[in-house]
């Protein structure tokens, strides 16, 4: 497929969203010559600031607060939202018409000419790739970044040039829309699999077969950089036809490799153990980007990148991406991290071990039909003191702990807000010098804000309100 193949073609792009990729979608088929139709279940209101960033784009046709019919029955092509299900009643309209039905995923994979990258997993997708880019650009390598944290994708077709090398960030529901079409990223990248969105997937039978997707396309000179600690992930390596690296926090004897020994990380190619970096020379906060770590090195390596350039970057590499374990400010001798996409208990989890210091935790939210049991128990055990944001994951949480401390639940303070500058204020009454505030909600934020960055940049603004 090519770009101008798309000129004159009328084409629905179903979800417009506040976060970026609709905005993108919508210039990137403008700027094509496409006739392009935008439907979304939202009220010109709510997504007043996605309308702001189009006013220039002329020629484009607004249906929003319903979906018509006749918008995907009586199109060229239809590109869904990820949150829109292949199941959704108007998705399968188009579908039983024959109409093809995309994503910004799979129409980017079909146009792009350049070797792309591909990074998916429960969580460690955005620092991960933010680490592949870092160490590519130290090596000359020209990459740009596609899906990153909330970076968009099809408008970036149009910056790409000939030596460019594309690291893109996959989620499960974009994985599905390759697989529809049996696309896999020249390298893939596997951080994790762990439980998320069961509001979404039926059960995690049907999530993980979409994170295969990354790579059950791969061709055998391909490359899929796999998490070897992973229970899931291990289990999953005889279905993978590429070339194998993997990656572990413990030795690897055989095979291509990224693991770590006597506090070092080695690369394996297969015949040789080289020495990469001491691990007491990382800056980047928290065991869990340990893992990011390995993985970027396996496939940079990939990629061609010498092992002295993947030294320099990931010793440079100082500070975590907006919103994973973001460092925002000390205020009177108390450090505040904001971590909100840590949206799954685990992830939290992750969050609360990454300091030695005392921490008042804020979480809680609403609930992806997850299992809060672990969390609950790291809660008893080790956070100095918790604040709950109000929502079904909350409920959860304090049952669980419940059942873990009886009848000493009544006599506890578990105090539950809808504000973070209320959140603060209890904060800080339980602080002392040296202690966290550490945002790690471990569910999502339905209700309360419009997504977990909305979420976070309400966070870092009360916190920098502090006085």
């Amino acid at each position: 497929m090519k770009i101008e193949d798309l000129k004159g073609k009328k084409i629905t792009v179903m979800g417009l969203g506040l976060l970026g990729g609709g905005i993108g979608t919508v210039k990137f088929l403008n700027l094509a010559g496409a006739k392009v139709i935008v439907t979304d279940i939202k009220s010109k209101e709510e997504l007043d600031s996605s309308l702001v960033a189009l006013k220039d784009y002329k020629g484009i046709e607004y249906v929003l607060g319903q979906h018509r019919v006749e918008d995907f029955i009586k199109t060229d092509m239809v590109i869904k939202t990820p949150f829109a299900s292949w199941e959704n009643k108007y998705v399968k309209m188009a579908l039983d018409k024959k109409i093809p039905v995309e994503m910004d995923s799979s129409l980017f994979f079909k146009l792009c000419k350049n070797e792309i990258i591909g990074v998916t997993g429960s969580k460690g997708k955005t620092t991960t790739a933010t680490l592949i880019f870092e160490i590519l650009k130290k090596a000359g390598k020209n990459p740009i970044a596609v899906g990153i944290g909330n970076v968009s994708v099809l408008d970036k077709l149009k910056e790409l040039k000939k030596d460019n090398i594309v690291v893109f960030e996959l989620s499960s529901w974009r994985l599905s829309a390759l697989g529809r079409n049996k696309l896999s990223p020249r390298v893939a990248v596997l951080t994790n699999i762990q439980p998320d969105h069961l509001n979404y997937y039926k059960n995690m039978a049907e999530y993980v077969n979409d994170k295969k997707e990354i790579f059950r396309h791969q061709k055998t000179q391909d490359f899929c950089v796999i998490n070897w600690d992973d229970e899931t992930l291990n289990k999953l390596s005889p279905e993978i036809n590429s070339q194998i690296i993997k990656f572990s926090e413990h030795k690897i004897e055989r095979g291509k490799s990224v693991c770590v020994e006597d506090n070092l990380i080695f690369l394996h190619n297969g015949i040789d153990e080289k020495k990469v970096l001491d691990i007491s020379q990382i800056s980047l906060k928290g065991k869990h980007n340990l893992v990011n770590i390995l993985s970027a090195i396996g496939a940079t390596y990939a990629m061609g990148v010498s092992l002295e350039k993947i030294r320099e970057a990931v010793l440079e590499f100082k500070k975590a991406p907006a919103h994973r374990l973001e460092f925002i400010r000390e205020f009177k001798s108390v450090k505040y991290y904001n971590d909100t996409a840590a949206t799954t208990p685990e992830s939290a989890i992750s969050g609360i071990n990454s300091f030695i210091e005392p921490v008042i935790l804020i979480c809680g939210g609403a609930d992806k039909k997850l299992d809060m049991s672990l969390l609950a128990k790291e809660i008893c055990q080790k956070v100095k003191g918790v604040i709950f944001i109000k929502g079904t994951a909350t409920d959860k949480i304090l049952s669980e702990i419940k059942k873990i401390i009886g009848s000493e639940t009544e006599e506890k303070n578990f105090p539950i807000i809808t504000s973070f500058e209320k959140a603060l204020e209890l904060a800080n009454n339980s602080a002392d010098p040296g202690d966290v505030v550490l945002l790690s909600p471990g569910a999502t934020s339905f209700g309360l804000f419009a997504n977990e960055f909305d979420r976070g940049e309400k966070f870092k603004e009360a916190v920098m309100k502090l006085k």
